[in-house]
């Protein structure tokens, strides 16, 4: 079941400000007004004025909550926000169990539930690692990598991407060794250094599986102004633009900057080899 954490933060934050705000308006100044005639009545004792001066529990709840839901709310909504990473197919830039951080401002500021955009602040650039709603269902969050831009003709031939004609270079690192993944044929991949017209980045290829499908039939295609080409740095273990078109740019929730925790990554144990790397 996939909870909309976004829908439930602005609900609560409404709820317990709205609460707090009602009975500061309608029902604290006459409390006040008790109070103080509790405080002149001397024949009172201390148990009676505290009774008298005490406020309803569920405003002091709403009280107490809403300063803090407010702050996660913003803090969340426009400027960080974690995700944890799922599966293999960013291997092995980001592998199963890692707890990213994702800058929400680079992109712009946009409203929470609403995702409308709101200030215009940057765009994505080519090997850039976003975070997205999966065009497919908008409920679910994906993280691939940037390899075309709006206008970019994007081919994949012979596990080699090729922007506007030009293929992008790679250079063979070896075998791949590291985290254990959810794709047992990972453990066999070669590890390769690919540049993306200046951003260099490792990716996974799996030389004895299929390069996969593109969107196109033919194998090209030509990404739509508003859009972005994405692709897994697992290459051959990755669901991405490849098989689902381009990645709408309404759709960007940010970039991906930052492993702050990895828990799991098949042995249940804290990497701690992987908290505080940025991610390239």
């Amino acid at each position: 079941m996939n909870f909309d954490f976004p829908a439930i933060l602005v609900l609560a934050t409404f709820v317990t400000g709205l609460i707090w705000a009602i009975d500061a308006i309608l029902f604290a100044p006459a409390r006040r007004e008790r109070v103080a005639a509790a405080n002149a009545n001397a024949d009172l004792d201390e148990a009676t004025r505290s009774k008298i001066a005490k406020e309803p529990a569920l405003v002091e709840i709403a009280r107490s909550f809403f300063p803090v839901i407010l702050i996660v709310l913003l803090l969340r909504s426009f400027l960080v926000e974690p995700f944890r990473i799922p599966s293999g197919s960013m291997m092995p830039t980001l592998v199963a169990g890692d707890f990213i951080l994702v800058n929400k401002f680079s992109y712009g500021i946009r409203l929470p539930v609403l995702n409308k955009k709101i200030i215009e602040l940057g765009e994505p650039k080519r090997g850039d690692v976003v975070v997205f709603r999966y065009p497919e269902d908008p409920r679910i969050d994906f993280i691939k990598r940037v390899i075309g831009l709006p206008g970019d003709h994007v081919r994949y031939r012979n596990k080699t991407v090729y922007i506007n004609g030009v293929a992008m270079p790679q250079q063979a690192l070896g075998e791949y060794v590291g985290a254990v993944s959810p794709y047992p044929n990972v453990r066999s991949a070669a590890l390769l250094d690919e540049d993306l017209e200046g951003h260099e980045h490792d990716i996974l290829i799996n030389r004895g599986q299929p390069s996969g499908g593109m969107y196109a039939v033919n194998g090209d295609y030509t990404v739509p102004e508003g859009h972005y080409f994405v692709m897994g740095d697992n290459r051959d273990n990755s669901k991405d633009s490849r098989y689902w078109g381009p990645m709408p740019e309404e759709n960007l929730v940010g970039k991906a900057f930052m492993i702050w925790m990895n828990w799991g990554a098949g042995d249940g144990w804290i990497g701690w080899d992987r908290i505080g790397e940025s991610i390239q």
